[in-house]
């Protein structure tokens, strides 16, 4: 059956070219979707452009985009032909502004925390800024205390990069590896597995229910919360950008319009006015 062979193909291929297990993953299942949908079809070169377009457009936003950046690979990698792809536009996310916050409101939730995980789980989080993903993946063997950094292998893009270890989040971890002794992975579940993001946004939003926080709290917000406190205590934008692995500093740019501390310090022309 053709479809078996490209995804077959596609397979090897896609473990060939990325190194991260989940973009491995969910690229091999969005071209298998994909070349189910157009099973009917000989072979991918003579799926029309146009019917390509129409399929991505049965879905939201942020999964279009998903599927696209799949299929592109797909062709560019497995049936050797990327210009057909190219021609087929990113679709553009809403802009709308994440919530934030505040530096009372992240105490709050460590506050009333009282398991040791958890307390680790929103210390690193909100510490250095990470992705949940990389929260999971990260190994003892991934913080280098001799350095004071953490490294961060394999993230968003396949993109390795380094984020600074806070000390004041040492002794919290000393203790945690003393109690848990959990290896290779600094989380794991209860039967030794890996933790899940499921799990990691549980705890997040229960620390926010617990500490009377009348704000939709998700694992994520944490890393937006990290990137306008940041802005806020005056750290350089390009700097911010490096340490969240942003590939486009218009993306890290968003903190800007969520920092209370700058937007309140911006003076309307009208305070010259005599009303």
């Amino acid at each position: 059956m053709y479809c078996r062979k490209w995804i077959d193909r596609y397979s090897i291929d896609c473990r060939l070219k990325y190194s991260s297990l989940a973009t491995q993953k969910n690229y091999i299942s969005c071209v298998t979707t994909f070349l189910y949908y157009f099973k009917n079809e000989r072979e991918p070169k003579e799926i029309p452009t146009q019917l390509i377009k129409e399929w991505l457009l049965k879905f939201g936003i942020n999964t279009r985009n998903h599927k696209l950046c799949a299929i592109k690979s797909f062709y560019e990698i497995t049936v050797n032909m990327p210009v057909k792809i190219d021609k087929i536009p990113y679709a553009k996310k809403s802009k709308s502004l994440p919530i934030v916050l505040s530096v009372d409101e992240i105490q709050k939730m460590f506050s009333v925390c009282d398991n040791l995980k958890h307390k680790v789980i929103l210390g690193l989080l909100y510490s250095c800024g990470l992705r949940v993903s990389e929260l999971i993946n990260l190994k003892w063997q991934h913080i280098d205390r001799s350095r004071m950094v953490i490294n961060i292998i394999a993230a968003k893009g396949d993109k390795d990069r380094q984020v600074g270890l806070p000390e004041n989040i040492i002794p919290l971890l000393e203790k945690y590896y003393l109690e848990y002794k959990c290896k290779p992975y600094v989380l794991e579940g209860q039967f030794k597995e890996q933790y899940s993001s499921r799990s990691v946004l549980q705890v997040v939003k229960q620390l926010a229910e617990k500490a009377g926080l009348n704000k939709k709290v998700w694992t994520h917000l944490i890393r937006h919360c990290y990137g306008t406190h940041q802005v806020e205590s005056g750290v350089d934008i390009n700097l911010i950008q490096k340490i969240l692995g942003h590939s486009n500093v218009k993306t890290t740019n968003i903190y800007l319009h969520t920092s209370h501390n700058l937007i309140s310090k911006i003076q309307s022309p009208i305070n010259q006015i005599r009303l």
